[in-house]
């Protein structure tokens, strides 16, 4: 537990004391790191270290709004490839095309966007093409 500093003893000898008699207590013992090199000492100084380390340790990541909104268009298209049907592809279609719609209106943050959204019907032929006989066509190809 905390103490106060006692009147009269300098900062720096009661915090001194302070460390010196946690260490003859033992609580130093057993820190992770102890006895290894400090991690990226070598490397520049950044000042979001701690930030960038915390998402790293926890699996997470940062990308920009935009970035992401990107990524997520993408994955919208790969998840058109896996739907079962036509109405399914209208929604995932419909879905990011809303996002994409208002990201354009009223701005978005990170690197330009540069997206558009999609053109329901030619995604929908597409997925025809790919998941029904020939292609939708009701008679076989020649």
């Amino acid at each position: 537990m905390a103490r106060r500093k006692p009147a009269g003893l300098g900062w720096e000898s009661w915090i001194d004391r302070q460390i010196r008699e946690a260490t003859e207590r033992g609580e130093f013992d057993n820190l992770p790191g102890a006895g290894e090199p400090i991690p990226d000492l070598d490397k520049p100084f950044d000042e979001l270290w701690w930030v960038k380390r915390k998402l790293h340790d926890e699996g997470l990541t940062y990308q920009p709004p935009s970035v992401a909104l990107r990524k997520d268009a993408d994955d919208a298209l790969q998840a058109v490839a896996r739907a079962r049907s036509e109405s399914e592809v209208r929604h995932i279609v419909a879905s990011i095309n809303g996002r994409i719609r208002e990201a354009n209106s009223k701005g978005i943050a990170g690197p330009s966007l540069l997206l558009w959204p999609f053109d329901v019907e030619h995604v929908v032929r597409g997925w025809r093409e790919q998941h029904e006989p020939h292609g939708g066509r009701s008679d076989p190809p020649e």
